[in-house]
């Protein structure tokens, strides 16, 4: 068993394989944290549901030799005719090591893939910050971080085609 554990775990990939595209997490962490009440404590004898409009935004950006760091900020605001009911936010990131990843891999692994990767940690400390504020946990529906990947790059891709050959009839 220690020699299989030995094998497995041993340095073959690392030390033969040293061309192979080599993705690891180094690290997760809260970069900013914010969860507003303003409207407490009346907020609590409020009859109905709050209308919960979420945001997000990627960011990511090369830190050091093969490292990247990717950010997710999430913001929540949950309204009521009466006013708001709570303001959530994090800015939840990871770092992230890189060898070998051909480049026009890059983009689609860190504003897809490192966001998959990242995202049930931040929903879970969303659903925390909520509930630590009174309010029943929000947990976030789950998002397609590669189909909005590849929605946006058809934009951006259209809007470069549409003002080079002007009229395609294509949006």
């Amino acid at each position: 068993m220690a020699d299989e554990q030995g094998e497995a775990g041993g340095s073959d990939f690392t030390s033969g394989g040293e061309d192979y595209p080599q993705v690891g997490v180094i690290s997760q962490y809260v970069k900013d944290l914010s969860f507003e009440n303003p409207s407490a404590p009346a907020v609590y004898q409020w009859q109905g549901q709050p209308q919960i409009d979420v945001q997000f935004n990627i960011g990511a950006q090369k830190v050091g030799d093969d490292v990247h760091e990717v950010a997710i900020r999430i913001e929540v605001t949950a309204a009521a005719t009466e006013g708001t009911a709570f303001k959530a936010d994090v800015l939840y990131a990871g770092l992230f090591a890189i060898r070998n990843l051909p480049e026009e891999q890059l983009q689609p692994f860190l504003l897809a893939e490192a966001p998959r990767i990242l995202f049930p940690f931040a929903r879970r400390v969303i659903a925390d910050q909520v509930r630590d504020g009174g309010f029943p946990p929000l947990l976030l529906d789950p998002i397609d971080f590669a189909t909005l990947y590849m929605q946006r790059q058809a934009q951006l891709q259209a809007q470069e085609t549409g003002g080079q050959a002007g009229e395609t009839g294509q949006a």
